[in-house]
C-alpha cells in the first residue's frame, strides 16, 4: 500500500479505533504508540548487478509496558493527527510504499507491509504481513523458481558428497 492510500483509508475512518493485525488473528496491544516515522530512500544493487531505487515510509509501533492491560485502542483521528504533524516537519513521499515496524516478546522485529484492511464495527483493522526475501535477478543468475531436489544416496554434506 502506498502512503497516500493509507492516508485516504485513515481520512475515511476517523471515527473508528485503529487496530493492527501483525499476524493472522494476532493484534498489536491497545497499549501501542506511534514512536517514529522514517522516510527512507533505498538505493540498491542486487546479485545480478542491477541497480534500483525507491522510497518507503516506515511507521514504528511500540507497546508501552506501563500500559499493559489497556483496552481502548488509539483512534484513527489521533493517529492521523500524529502522522500529519510528522508530515509538516518532514514531508511524505505519497507514492512511497508504507510499512509498519513492530516487535513484541514473541515476535521478532520486522517491517511489515499492509496486506489489507477491514472494518469491523467501530474498528479499522490494518492487516499487516511479512514480505519474504527473494532473488530479484533470477533470470540473470539462472535461479529457478522451483527448488531442485537432490537425489543421492550419499549424505549431502559428507566430506565425499559433491553437492555442498
Amino acid at each position: 500500500m502506498k502512503t497516500q492510500e493509507l492516508f485516504k483509508v485513515l481520512e475515511s475512518n476517523q471515527d473508528k479505533s485503529l487496530l493492527f493485525e501483525y499476524a493472522p488473528n494476532l493484534l498489536i496491544g491497545a497499549n501501542y504508540h506511534i514512536t517514529e516515522v522514517k522516510h527512507l530512500t533505498v538505493d540498491s544493487v542486487d546479485c545480478g548487478s542491477q541497480t534500483d531505487a525507491w522510497k518507503e515510509t516506515i511507521i514504528q509501533l511500540w507497546e508501552s509496558p506501563s500500559e499493559l492491560g489497556k483496552t481502548e485502542y488509539m483512534t484513527v483521528y489521533k493517529a492521523l493527527a500524529i502522522l500529519k504533524k510528522v508530515g509538516k516537519m518532514k514531508p511524505y513521499v505519497l507514492d512511497a510504499e508504507v510499512k509498519f515496524e513492530y516487535s513484541n516478546a514473541t515476535f521478532h522485529t520486522a517491517q511489515l507491509f499492509v496486506n489489507d484492511f477491514d472494518i469491523r464495527g467501530n474498528n479499522l483493522i490494518v492487516k499487516l504481513a511479512i514480505e519474504k526475501t527473494d532473488c530479484k535477478a533470477k533470470e540473470i543468475c539462472g535461479v529457478q523458481d522451483v527448488e531442485a531436489t537432490v537425489t543421492s544416496n550419499e549424505p549431502c554434506c559428507s566430506p565425499d558428497g559433491n553437492c555442498c
